[in-house]
């Protein structure tokens, strides 16, 4: 019974770590959600202003967005605000619900510094909803045009629709973000529009996304203005003023922007100033915009404000598009059913139950098995061991008080293994008359005679108290191995995923693995209770053998003292 307490204990205390939240719900039609934080402190992307207006790339994969729960082409797709009340602005980018991934773009209101309160929640799982129209507008007035590269039309458009590239583009489907184009190193991709452009002292802000194979080209040039790649180094200039710094590596992504304003032409590389000179142009910044020439590789997200962006805004913003996750995190949450009030957070462990790929669910579902097993064994064995135990120290001290060992009394020890013992060699004597009148005394051979048929009566009890043993022995033999075969099963099929996907976000990739982690933790959690039971079994059951060892031998002895031949 002790052993059954600790087992609910420990299951008492694994449901506690599970965390059980409420939150408000927007919508009761809309069965789940997924929470997006941006975490603006130390420990996240720290940004020292409030920004205003910011628009982010929220990822959506199997690990934080439930495709199968959604409608297919993504139409039921709502963002909320923090107080889970105001509707925000947003365009879908990418939705492959066959892949599981999706990109939406989302204007954040207020982004503040020093915290990581900076929610949004993305809503899906309403049947009837229809699909919200495209929103171009949510960026800010300043941004002068947002080329994702993404899109259906052969050039590459901006999210508005109005600018297109002068020549169609070749896409790669699985970009940074969502497609990226192709850049060939011979032609550059050129926009032509009267909107882009600036006085010579700005202001005017440029970025882009940029996988080079080489460290040589030129990422953008417009009139006087150009940031290009020298020798690894990245070189910002206007007219005759140059501002160069920072390394951008070769065949990784990395993130450029140029500002030019309040007297200063600023250099950024992934998100931190690299450069910066003192403005002494006197020539406009317009004409065609051309991207990539002469470089060979992929380019991103080209974005072009009319505006100076801060450094905290640059530094959001490639934290944001970037793949690495440690200023975004998300987290998918479902509606109670019983109240569609409330929604609760699921923690980590419905995070890993629900990223759960089929073969683990078969391994872990063996293992289930092979815990009740496990369990029903070692609670019906402590049982059976506790009463023998019992119960035999009962009878050996009423057999030890006799002084005829024909004599012992009634045997009303149901679980005791030396009652039993005892009822063989009781039946053995009798049926040689001992103790009868005119009964002969025993000879060597017949007192042999009963030691057998108690040591083979003693054979069957050892085999009783052994019975199912194996069963633990298998536990703990046999389930790691399985919790091991479900996670390298689960890790190879999470990385084939990723690898037909084309995305390398750690978001993606993390659940899947972590997931497959979980046949393995519970592949030890059948075999460590097993063993420990197992232990403490077989030390309870050799003491138990011992003990009928013992008594078989005084048996015989007080046997043959009283009852041998003298």
């Amino acid at each position: 019974m002790k052993l059954m307490r600790s087992l609910s204990l420990a299951l008492a205390i694994g449901a506690g770590m599970v965390p059980m939240t409420s939150q408000a719900w927007w919508n009761a039609d809309f069965k789940q959600r997924t929470k997006v934080t941006l975490n603006t402190t130390a420990q996240g992307v720290e940004t020292k202003e409030a920004l205003s207006g910011v628009v982010v790339p929220v990822r959506l994969h199997s690990g934080n967005f439930d495709f199968l729960g959604a409608k297919p082409d993504g139409s039921d797709l709502r963002v909320v605000a923090a107080d889970d009340k105001t509707p925000l602005k947003f365009w879908v980018e990418r939705f492959d619900s066959g892949n599981e991934l999706a990109v939406l773009w989302v204007q954040v209101p207020t982004v503040t510094p020093g915290t990581d309160k900076n929610n949004i929640y993305v809503y899906a799982g309403d049947e009837k909803a229809a699909a919200e129209p495209h929103a171009p507008e949510i960026y800010d007035g300043s941004m002068l045009a947002a080329f994702s590269m993404s899109g259906t039309t052969p050039e590459a458009t901006d999210v508005s629709g109005q600018i297109k590239s002068a020549q169609p583009i070749v896409r790669e489907n699985n970009g940074l973000i969502g497609a990226a184009a192709k850049l060939d190193g011979t032609q550059a991709i050129t926009f032509s529009d009267a909107k882009l452009k600036a006085d010579p002292t700005g202001p005017y802000s440029v970025s882009l996304w940029i996988k080079p194979e080489a460290a040589e080209g030129t990422l953008i040039k417009q009139g006087p203005l150009s940031l290009a790649l020298s020798g690894g180094k990245v070189v910002g200039q206007l007219g005759s003023v140059k501002a160069e710094g920072g390394t951008l590596p070769v065949n990784a992504w990395a993130h450029v922007a140029l500002t030019v304003g309040a007297g200063k032409i600023t250099v950024y590389v992934n998100g931190a100033q690299a450069a910066q000179a003192d403005l002494a142009g006197t020539e406009a910044i317009q004409g065609p915009m051309q991207i990539g020439e002469g470089v060979k590789g992929l380019v991103d997200e080209v974005e072009v404000a009319s505006t100076v962006r801060s450094a905290d805004w640059i530094k959001l913003a490639s934290a944001a598009q970037s793949a690495d996750a440690k200023l975004v995190a998300s987290v998918t949450q479902t509606a109670d059913a019983a109240d569609q009030d409330g929604g609760g957070d699921p923690g980590y462990f419905g995070i890993l139950i629900k990223n759960l790929t089929p073969d683990a669910w078969v391994v872990i579902s063996i293992l289930a098995v092979m815990f009740a097993i496990a369990a029903w064994v070692m609670a019906s064995k402590a049982m059976l061991v506790g009463r023998s135990d019992r119960d035999n120290q009962k009878f050996l001290k009423r057999f030890r008080e006799a002084r005829d060992v024909m004599a012992v009394g009634d045997v009303a020890f149901k679980h005791s293994t030396l009652a039993r013992l005892y009822s063989a060699g009781l039946r053995e004597l009798t049926k040689r008359d001992v103790g009868k009148e005119g009964s002969t005394a025993l000879s060597g051979a017949s007192i042999d005679a009963v030691k057998a048929a108690i040591d083979a009566d003693l054979v069957r009890e050892n085999h009783t108290l052994n019975a199912k043993m194996v069963l633990l022995t298998i536990a703990i033999s046999g389930g790691p191995f399985l919790g091991l075969l479900g996670t390298v099963v689960g890790v190879m099929i999470t990385f084939a995923a990723i690898a037909a996907a084309g995305d390398v976000n750690v978001n993606a990739i993390a659940p899947g693995i972590a997931a497959a982690l979980l046949a393995t933790v519970a592949g030890l959690g059948v075999a460590i209770p097993a063993l420990f039971g197992y232990n403490y079994l077989a030390s309870r059951i050799k003491n138990i053998s011992a003990d009928m060892q013992i008594f078989v031998d005084e048996f015989v002895t007080r046997v043959a003292e009283t009852y041998g031949a003298r």
